[in-house]
């Protein structure tokens, strides 16, 4: 018999979802499921499979990992995963693809409107009780430059586009996307970074990418200009993006994953008034279950038929 464990961090109604799907459409595996990486021990030692997201793992899961052939990650990145010294090479790694560009789209949308409406002035004026008005920022008219240019990007720039900005792109190598009014290279980022009104932070972790959005690139933005991330905490140079924030080098920030999560309660981010904190809530929304579930089905019938090269969103590492 297959031994599947699912951890996952969220909500019991959420996680039920996904245990109550393995356990319908595949009764012959013996199925476990914990809240947290830290309560794995009774099951890892016989898990085959294993169902996650990367922040809710850590090494110590790999390495007790002894019998582990599959990991089948829910998100589209694989940081917390792939880069753990404790996950064998041999060890199958798939995860998601395609259904992110709606949900991060909107959250970019709503952290550019935030920062350009001073929403959380507004918020405190309401916890205070105070009628306060100030004018506020428009984006019609305003660049917005997003750094990774893939399916959600891809989302994102029409409906940039539809509140009247000018949508530039950074990407690995520069060429022409459709609803991008320019494009750029990833070597160009320090310049490009001097027009921007706004910028979108979508590029996955990587070697490549880690600390890439560093000190040089805040001092090169506009001190009126906003950073929005949604991308991973590890992609910024955290320690250079407080200085830029609390030195008032750029205006405010909308970060919704940091290198460290969940964020320390003693991280001065929450404490900064032009900084929203948001709890990598981007691409985590009521249907997700719903386009993953598909996605584990179709592999874990295949991985149970032995048809490993027929499974989807293989992980190349």
């Amino acid at each position: 018999m297959t031994n599947v464990l699912i951890v996952l961090t969220l909500p019991e109604a959420v996680r039920m979802q996904y245990f109550e799907h393995v356990k319908k459409h595949f009764p012959e595996v013996r199925l476990e499921m914990v809240d947290h990486h830290s309560k794995v021990d009774p099951y890892i030692a016989a898990a085959e499979v294993l169902i996650t997201f990367g922040p809710h793992v850590a090494n110590h899961v790999f390495e007790k990992a002894k019998n582990l052939k599959w990991v089948q990650a829910l998100g589209t990145g694989v940081d917390g995963i792939a880069d753990q010294p404790g996950l064998r090479k041999d060890v199958l790694l798939t995860n998601m693809h395609g259904f992110h560009g709606g949900p991060v789209s909107e959250a970019a949308l709503l952290a550019m409107l935030s920062l350009a409406r001073e929403l959380p002035r507004s918020l405190r004026a309401q916890a205070r009780r105070k009628w306060e008005r100030f004018p506020v920022k428009l984006l019609e008219g305003k660049t917005v430059g997003i750094f990774g240019v893939g399916t959600i990007a891809a989302e994102l720039a029409p409906k940039c586009k539809a509140l009247g900005m000018k949508v530039v792109g950074v990407s690995s190598a520069a060429r022409e996307v459709r609803g991008f009014d320019a494009m750029h290279g990833r070597e160009d980022l320090e310049q490009a970074v001097k027009d921007w009104d706004y910028f979108v932070l979508l590029t996955p972790f990587t070697p490549g990418t880690k600390n890439i959005v560093d000190a040089k690139i805040f001092a090169a933005m506009k001190s009126s200009s906003f950073f929005i991330n949604l991308a991973r905490g590890g992609v910024v140079d955290e320690d250079a993006l407080l200085d830029a924030l609390k030195k008032k080098k750029i205006a405010g920030a909308a970060l919704d994953v940091f290198a460290q999560e969940p964020l320390p309660e003693d991280s001065p981010f929450w404490d900064l008034e032009n900084v929203i904190v948001t709890q990598h809530q981007g691409g985590f929304f009521d249907g997700y279950p719903g386009f993953a579930l598909p996605v584990v089905e179709e592999n874990m019938r295949k991985y149970l038929a032995g048809d490993l090269k027929g499974m989807i969103n293989v992980v190349k590492r």
